[in-house]
Order: C-alpha cells, then sequence, then structure tokens
C-alpha cells in the first residue's frame, strides 16, 4: 500500500516549479473524478511493479489510452479555489452600491432677498410636491422645483411680520406660517387661501412649527410648546412645558409617538404622546442652542441633534433609554 501510494504521488500529482500560492488542505471535486479510470490506473500500476512490461506493450498501452481518451495525468480532480471574502464584499458593493457621485458645485442658486438672518427660526422648508417654501422678511414665497416658477403666497404687514418658522403637512398643499407677533396661520397653497388662525397661546414669536397628522404643533420664544388639533376650532389640545429659553426646533417621529424639541437652553426633550405635560427624557450634553433634529428612518428610538456655533457637534441618541451613543 505504502508503494502504491508513493508511485501514485510521483506520477499523478507531480509537483509544479511554477511559484503558487500555498494552501493547507485541497477538497476533491467528486462530481468532476472518473472513478472507472481511477481505479484502472491504480491497478496499472500495481501491475507494473509486479512484473516488468516490455517497451512494446508500454506503447502500445499508451496509443490505446489517446484513443480511448483516457490519456490523464490525474486522477484526483480539485475544487477550484473559493473567492476571498474581501473580493466578495467589493464584487457585492460594485453590483449593489455603484459610487455615490458627491456634487462639486450648486445644482441651483436662487435670489433671496429679505431673507432673515437669523439662526433661531425656521424659515425653509421643502414639500413631498417638491415646491420649496422660502419666508423673505414679510413674504412667502414658493418655488416649484419642477417647473421652475416662482409665486408669492401671502405678504404680511408691519404689524405681524416678518415671518419666523414655516413648515409643510404631509400632504405637500398644507402650509403652516409662524408670524413674529405670536400666531400661526395654515394656509392651502393651491388655492392660496387662508384656512385657519391660531392665536392667543404665544404672546412672542413662532419659531418652530412640527406636523403629525392632523396636529399642528408649535414653539415660541417663551419656551413653550402647544400641539393644535387643525380639525376643531379650539385652543391646544395639549402644552408641553420644560424649555427655560425659545424652541429653536421640533420634529416628530416617523410614528407620530415621540417629539423632539430643542432650545436655546441647550437642552433636548423627548415628549410622548400619550403624556400631555411631563417631558419623557431630558437631554443633556450640547453646549450651545440646539436647533437641528432629526430621526432616524429605519430605528424608531435613535436620534441626531446637532449644536449651534459654539457647540458644532451631532450626538445619536436612544430615546428608549435616553442615553448617549455617540458624537461627531
Amino acid at each position: 500500500m505504502n508503494t502504491c501510494r508513493i508511485v501514485l504521488q510521483r506520477r499523478f500529482l507531480p509537483v509544479s516549479n511554477s511559484k503558487k500560492e500555498k494552501f493547507d488542505r485541497f477538497i476533491p471535486n467528486r462530481a468532476a473524478m472518473d472513478f472507472d479510470y481511477a481505479h484502472l490506473a491504480l491497478m496499472e500500476e500495481r501491475e507494473e511493479d509486479e512484473e516488468e512490461v516490455s517497451s512494446s506493450r508500454k506503447a502500445y498501452r499508451k496509443q490505446l489510452a489517446e484513443t480511448m481518451g483516457l490519456n490523464r495525468t490525474r486522477i484526483l480532480a480539485f475544487t477550484n479555489k473559493p473567492p476571498s471574502s474581501t473580493s466578495l464584499h467589493h464584487q457585492h458593493q460594485h453590483q449593489h452600491e455603484p459610487p455615490r457621485r458627491i456634487p462639486q458645485r450648486p445644482e441651483r442658486t436662487l435670489d433671496a432677498p429679505g431673507l432673515v438672518d437669523d439662526f433661531y427660526l425656521n424659515v425653509l422648508d421643502w414639500s413631498s410636491a417638491n415646491v420649496l417654501a422660502v419666508a423673505l422678511a414679510n413674504s412667502v414665497c414658493l418655488w416649484d422645483a419642477s417647473t421652475g416658477s416662482v409665486t408669492t403666497l401671502v405678504t404680511y404687514g408691519e404689524d405681524q411680520g416678518p415671518v419666523t418658522s414655516l413648515n409643510w403637512a404631509h400632504d405637500g398643499i398644507n402650509l403652516g406660517v409662524g408670524l413674529n407677533n405670536g400666531q400661526v396661520h395654515i394656509w392651502d397653497c393651491v388655492t392660496k387661501t387662508l384656512l385657519r388662525t391660531l392665536q392667543g397661546f404665544h404672546h412672542t414669536r413662532v419659531g418652530s412649527l412640527a406636523w403629525n397628522t392632523h396636529i399642528l404643533t408649535t414653539g415660541g420664544m417663551d419656551g413653550r410648546i402647544f400641539n393644535n388639533d387643525v380639525r376643531f376650532m379650539s385652543y391646544p389640545v395639549s402644552t408641553y412645558k420644560g424649555h427655560t429659553q425659545e424652541v429653536c426646533g421640533l420634529k416628530w417621529s416617523a410614528s407620530g409617538q415621540q417629539l423632539a424639541s430643542g432650545g436655546n437652553d441647550r437642552l433636548v426633550h423627548i415628549w410622548d404622546r400619550s403624556t400631555c405635560t411631563q417631558w419623557l427624557h431630558r437631554l443633556r450634553g450640547h453646549t450651545s442652542a440646539v436647533k437641528a433634529l432629526a430621526w432616524c428612518p429605519f430605528q424608531s428610538d435613535l436620534l441626531a441633534s446637532g449644536g449651534g456655533a459654539e457647540d458644532r457637534k451631532i450626538k445619536f441618541w436612544n430615546t428608549r433609554t435616553g442615553g448617549l451613543l455617540e458624537f461627531a
């Protein structure tokens, strides 16, 4: 048996002189092997070891093997080298994730005379209908990105303006407009008609707005937050008190169950819709006003918040526990 194994290694598994990558194991591919030929080759080697074979007989066997297609050099057939995990990753990334194109210059530049330079205000908002609303001093202008047309929705007087906040409803038709005198107007931007005026609860400017289906949430310079059901002519359905300075940012979660609010007091509050007054979590850590807020679209309890000029940090929070996950 040992002799047969040595002969098999010498005849059918020749050692190559070329430099190849060495592996610690070889896996035979049974589907690619001819077991009848393997048995014949092994028996032929054993017969040759036991008795001397004439040169003419060897030539005859060689010619017969070539005719029958049995002139092979290997008995075992091995599988190809599997692709490395790195190459698979790059191949998958090439197929499903084309390189991201980062523009080096703006696609369009709009002239915006009268745009109020105030960090605490929210005077831009893009609708689901691809229309950009811009507050220019006392006016609200609409730019349709599909057609490039610009229209003026409304111009307020000095006793009401300037416009301090804008926010589109999810339908892309109704627009909430916050004013410097504490009023909030709801406009139908298709018919350009004023649908509702909310007044009497904010006594200073309304710098932030956020829609949640039929609820319009307003945040004022007085630090108070009101939830208004626009289906009814009534006072706010609930009030949130937690900020000691101006409310700079409001953002409802995708589920509509939690509200994030950021203020000039450097705090972020998480409010639960089912509780009327008490905040769920008070998030500390920013060193300047918090205006930028964004909920993760695929993880409901992940919130990102951005601080102002003295802070310049983005913090990621777990709103289920109130813990800080990471910052950048």
